[in-house]
């Protein structure tokens, strides 16, 4: 008998933050590099967030990629789908594309709520062990961190 089972770093992770700040600052720090550059590990993402367009994050030097795909789906400032893999690992640089969604809804008292899903893991173990638990939360703390207080959570 075929083992299903999927383990439990590539099944699908999903993170929940709720973060003071309209939808529209929420998904320019997704998408500009003058905020990626303060919460992503110094990363630089390049893209315009149009569907079928690059999504590449840059190292804090710009001399490497440490992500490149493309934007699977846009609705800004609600829904935005990227494929994802992680070029700066070199244990997971060859596996396939993982994919990530953020999804950002508004609250209507002045936060939004942003949920993380990072899934299609099940071929990119190495992937998923890099990114599960501490790697999003560290980004996504910083993220919030910033967004509410204008400055970045570590220098």
């Amino acid at each position: 008998m075929k083992n299903t089972e999927v383990s439990v770093a590539t099944a699908p992770q999903t993170y929940h933050i709720f973060i003071k700040a309209p939808a529209d600052t929420i998904w320019d720090a997704l998408a500009r590099p003058e905020f990626t550059a303060k919460y992503f590990y110094g990363s630089r993402v390049d893209t315009t967030a149009e569907v079928g367009t690059p999504f590449r994050y840059h190292s804090p030097d710009g001399a490497s990629l440490w992500g490149d795909e493309v934007v699977l789906e846009s609705d800004r400032p609600n829904k935005l789908v990227v494929g994802w893999r992680s070029l700066f690992n070199p244990d997971a640089r060859d596996e396939p594309p993982s994919r990530v969604s953020w999804q950002i809804e508004d609250q209507r008292d002045g936060t939004c709520l942003l949920t993380v899903t990072h899934d299609q893991l099940e071929q990119s173990p190495n992937t998923a062990a890099g990114v599960v638990g501490p790697g999003w939360m560290f980004v996504l703390s910083g993220l919030k961190t910033l967004l509410e207080t204008g400055e970045p959570m570590v220098d």
